[in-house]
């Protein structure tokens, strides 16, 4: 015994050296993990070209479609032919912005004439016309409250008399770009693309559960839609054309036998406005008209729909190089065959994303829903429900 004690004091004498060298390459590590955004340390001292090739390829990296032209003055940075759309400038401001070292940051419309210096530098690089299959922006962003909103989501419903006073929602969608035009109408991007979703809805204490599932799907609606969208300063604009048609599910219909199945199947138009008031604050509106429907669950041609946005107390996680901020969304909605009747939607969370402003974002967030049920045949079906969600999208 006396043998084995000794035996493992050497051992542990003998790998003090590598377990000291283990622990200050972790305590090293952590120190690089926690900069800003894991930047080398020589760049805060760097000279102003080197400085400015550095930011110049970041941005490059991010918001290639662009071409933003970087020029350094003493760590002081400026950013030329910058994108028309507000928010998108403002994206990339806050990013260059956020890059140790960096003093301030002014956005440029050409050159000042009265800096020579800053003229001489400055030379306009060439510019695209448009880009193929644009992945990290949108020029009209979707609306967060909006039920309907093609979005990946997962969440719980209570007190929804008309599907299930205990209801899960699932959607899968997505919106898909095919083609941006930059500076393309008066001076605005443009773009269009593809949308698609599912929303499903399943009602997790049936009665009757003559169907003896764990859930009873009720409804399923699909949807696909074609955007066209416009992006000039704080202005946006979307053009859409669209399909959505309601299935019900197999196990509501077993456990209502008597049921009639009707065929909810609309194509429409709506054109929507939205104005972004200041980097907090946006507002949105848009009337649309049903141009048909099936005769078997008939609609009125008009509706209207608006609302707003707030964000507010936005942070940056260094460690996780995250965007993180609260937000509250509103949106009403008035449909010629429900009379105008007021429908509302509210919700208030939180959303994380890797660059400020634009990107696919991670949201949680709780809801409530007053008005008329959104699901299929029952969409003439007055409502209103709590909700507890997450999704992930624009």
């Amino acid at each position: 015994m006396r043998a084995l004690q000794c035996g493992t004091v050497a051992l542990l004498i003998a790998c003090a050296p590598l377990l000291a060298q283990e622990e200050e390459t972790a305590a090293n590590l952590a120190v690089v993990l926690s900069r800003s955004d894991s930047v080398p340390e020589e760049l805060e001292k760097a000279s102003d070209s080197y400085f400015e090739g550095y930011i110049q390829a970041l941005v490059d990296m991010h918001y290639a479609e662009y071409r933003v032209v970087v020029i350094v003055k003493d760590h002081k940075v400026w950013l030329a032919n910058m994108p028309t759309n507000k928010l998108t400038a403002h994206s990339i401001a806050s990013f260059v912005r956020d890059v140790p070292g960096v003093q301030e940051v002014h956005i440029l419309n050409g050159v000042p004439p009265e800096d020579e210096e800053l003229r001489e530098k400055y030379v306009e690089r060439p510019k695209i016309n448009g880009i193929w299959f644009p992945q990290m922006t949108e020029l009209f962003l979707p609306i967060i409250a909006d039920p309907r909103n093609a979005t990946y989501s997962l969440g719980w419903r209570s007190g929804d008399h008309v599907i299930g006073v205990k209801t899960i929602g699932v959607s899968l969608g997505d919106d898909f770009p095919i083609y941006r035009w930059l500076d393309a109408v008066w001076g605005a991007d443009m773009q269009i693309g593809i949308e698609a979703g599912i929303w499903s809805v399943f009602n997790m204490d049936p009665n009757p559960n003559i169907a003896k599932g764990w859930g009873e799907l009720v409804n399923t609606d699909f949807y696909v839609g074609i955007p066209l969208t416009f992006a000039k300063g704080p202005w946006s604009f979307r053009f859409r054309v669209y399909h959505i048609s309601s299935h019900l599910g197999d196990e509501y219909m077993v456990d209502h036998p008597n049921v009639v199945r009707l065929n909810p199947s609309v194509e429409a138009v709506d054109f929507f406005t939205s104005y972004q008031a200041s980097e907090a604050i946006r507002l949105y509106f848009g009337p649309g008209v049903y141009v048909h429907s099936d005769p078997t669950f008939p609609w009125k041609p008009l509706y209207f729909e608006y609302g707003t946005e707030a964000r507010f107390l936005g942070c940056k996680f260094l460690k996780q190089r995250l965007y993180g901020t609260c937000f509250i969304a509103m949106l009403w909605r008035n449909v010629e065959q429900l009379h105008y009747n007021f429908d509302g939607t509210y919700r208030f969370g939180y959303e994380w994303s890797k660059l400020q402003g634009i990107g696919r974002k991670f949201r949680l967030y709780i809801g409530y829903h007053h008005g008329y049920s959104l699901e299929g045949q029952f969409q003439k079906m007055r409502t209103h429900y709590f909700e507890y969600n997450m999704n992930y999208g624009f």
